[in-house]
């Protein structure tokens, strides 16, 4: 996996050879090309999808509610276990 400057040095290398060519590609040509150097990139980054990203902040929401749930549950048991002193 390539350090992050590593892969924006490389990205840069990639876009200047496109766009400095002694033939004038057409436009969509370009495009294609560019998207295709960032696709190539961006899968030997770690990265996860933006629905497995939301799907994930779900699951985290739903553990949090049980966990606070959990919380109050286990303070209530401690009061009723703890002897009050007067």
């Amino acid at each position: 996996m390539l350090a992050p400057k590593a892969f924006l040095d490389a990205l840069s290398d990639h876009a200047s050879r496109l766009f400095s060519g002694d033939t004038a590609q057409p436009r969509a040509e370009l495009e294609n090309q560019f998207k295709a150097l960032l696709q190539s990139g961006f899968s030997k980054l770690d990265l996860v999808s933006r629905e497995e990203f939301d799907s994930q902040m779900l699951v985290l929401a739903r553990t949090r509610a049980r966990l606070e749930s959990l919380e109050a549950k286990v303070a209530e048991m401690e009061a009723k276990a703890t002897p009050k002193v007067e």
